[in-house]
């Protein structure tokens, strides 16, 4: 893919400017669609103090800003557009309607992609045209500083187009990964997902506090995801004794098709979660801006270290 590809985002929102964000750094031209008037007068402000946390310098984030355009219709952000993101709420319906309309304006031979975390791409691409350029992008949030995006394939899609799209990422310094078959979550929600619903059984049975089991996890195996993934651990520890713990353990996990009963009991007593001062566990005011001040240290503290070993 020619490194003058030109880029569109569908929405300016926490992801769309992210995903903007990391191609104009990487020195792609972007344009981006929006249309909320308020989303389109603050994005270049917010790319700004984004690209600020990541440590950029004022000719960086100067740099970056030049080469977005901003945009109020889909036709204007994506008619010279070789490469579409939409990045709009998770609504299979308003995905449907802005992707019929992309198709009318981009490009033929434009690569559509949806970021979504966990609607199937088949449900949103299917009333496509040219179903063979539509594929799933699943950044992750923060989108400019989560490395991983999720490269997905319908049975529709030209494989030598999804690998164009690994390609793009891994240029402008993402760590893609290709989802050959589009299963509801991808990979990365399925696995974190699993966890969560275990997570929310040990609480709901009694079994531990809600504090127990994010301790549990922030101080033992989670230290070590970052370097150590699940399947390398059960190879480091071997096939077998993986095996043996199966057999002890699994058939006492929750296994559960349906979500928890405990979180509508939550809903209904208004504990809708930190913003609200209480979820599964109990917060104060102040709690969510500290929590998400500190994910944004640690993820930067993280890629220096990664960047210092390079």
């Amino acid at each position: 893919m020619s490194v003058q590809t030109h880029i569109a985002v569908i929405g300016a929102g926490l992801m769309g400017h992210g995903i903007a964000l990391t191609f104009a750094r990487a020195g792609r031209r972007v344009a981006i669609c929006d249309p909320v008037p308020d989303m389109r007068a603050t994005v270049l402000d917010r790319i700004a103090d984004s690209m600020r946390l990541l440590g950029a310098s004022a000719s960086e984030v100067a740099a970056a800003a030049g080469l977005i355009t901003l945009h109020d219709s889909i036709e204007g952000a994506v008619s010279s557009a070789g490469v579409v993101f939409e990045a709009a709420p998770e609504k299979l319906e308003l995905k449907q309607s802005i992707f019929a309309e992309v198709e009318t304006f981009a490009p033929e031979d434009a690569i559509l992609a949806s970021n979504t975390s966990v609607i199937q791409i088949t449900k949103i691409m299917n009333g496509l045209q040219r179903r063979h350029r539509a594929l799933g992008t699943h950044w992750w949030n923060p989108p400019h500083m989560i490395p991983l995006v999720e490269v997905v394939k319908t049975e529709w899609t030209d494989p030598a187009l999804a690998n164009s799209m690994f390609a793009l990422l891994a240029d402008a310094g993402k760590t893609p990964v290709m989802v050959e078959k589009d299963v509801p979550g991808f990979i990365g929600n399925r696995l974190q997902h699993a966890m969560w619903r275990e997570a929310i059984s040990l609480v709901e049975n009694g079994i531990c506090t809600a504090k127990a089991v994010d301790d549990v996890v922030k101080a033992s195996f989670g230290r070590r995801l970052a370097v150590l993934g699940p399947l390398e651990n059960a190879d480091l520890v071997g096939i077998e004794l993986t095996q043996d713990i199966h057999a002890q353990v699994l058939f006492d996990l929750d296994n559960s098709a349906v979500p928890s009963p405990y979180l509508q009991t939550l809903l209904d007593q208004g504990r809708t979660g930190m913003a609200a001062g209480g979820g599964l566990r109990d917060w104060t005011k102040g709690d969510l801006e500290a929590t998400k001040a500190r994910i944004a240290q640690h993820l930067s503290q993280v890629q220096a270290l990664l960047d210092a070993q390079e």
